[in-house]
């Protein structure tokens, strides 16, 4: 589908903004190094996760995300990095790769605006090594009543104008349907805006049979 002016010239600049601050700095800095051995990055956006990639542990790369004006802006970080992406300019939903073929696969601020998020958790889990993990850190649906209603709220405006980001999806709930069992889990409200910032982050494993 081909981007709009917006999604190519206002879009990235406002994610690189949103995602790019401090706190999320800080939640990268906790998921991402543990990426190893064949990574698959789900919606690598921008590149804002590259400088915190353990290269020592890191084999490969695959990136997925389909903006073509994220991917140049991803480029440049990658590069800066040391790092070396294959870059895969489609949706989650259907990932051209074989079974079981990767050993981490990665989202950081994914689930939230990928139209069919149940379809990209089984492309994944099919992806993913048996002994394979999933890294993830999300924001979601708050666990106050209050905060609750203001993501309800405020969601239908916020996927116009936010690239189709949902504040009120329900991450270990999407992770649970989507056939994936969380060894670790961690939450809590970074600094700012309550109804956009409640984060989830962690491990998880593909359920089996």
């Amino acid at each position: 589908m081909r981007e709009s002016w917006y999604e190519r010239n206002i879009l990235p600049f406002m994610i690189d903004l949103g995602c790019g601050g401090k706190p999320i700095r800080r939640q990268r800095v906790k998921v991402v190094p543990r990426a190893h051995g064949r990574v698959l990055e789900v919606g690598i956006g921008s590149g804002l996760n590259a400088p915190y990639y353990d290269r020592a542990r890191v084999s490969a790369i695959v990136g997925l995300d389909p903006s073509g004006a994220m991917r140049r802006r991803a480029e440049r970080r990658i590069a800066e990095a040391g790092l070396q992406v294959e870059f895969i300019g489609l949706s989650a939903e259907k990932i051209p790769q074989p079974d079981a073929s990767f050993d981490s696969v990665l989202i950081t601020y994914t689930l939230c605006s990928i139209p069919d998020p149940l379809a990209a958790l089984a492309e994944m889990r099919r992806v993913l090594k048996p002994e394979g993990q999933l890294i993830f850190c999300e924001h979601g649906r708050a666990p106050d009543d209050s905060v609750r209603r203001w993501q309800d709220r405020l969601t239908p405006l916020w996927r116009r104008i936010g690239g189709g980001c949902h504040l009120n999806r329900d991450i270990p709930a999407l992770l649970a349907d989507g056939g994936f069992d969380c060894g670790e889990l961690e939450t809590m409200y970074l600094p700012g805006l309550r109804p956009l910032t409640y984060n989830f982050w962690g491990t998880a494993t593909a359920r089996r049979g």
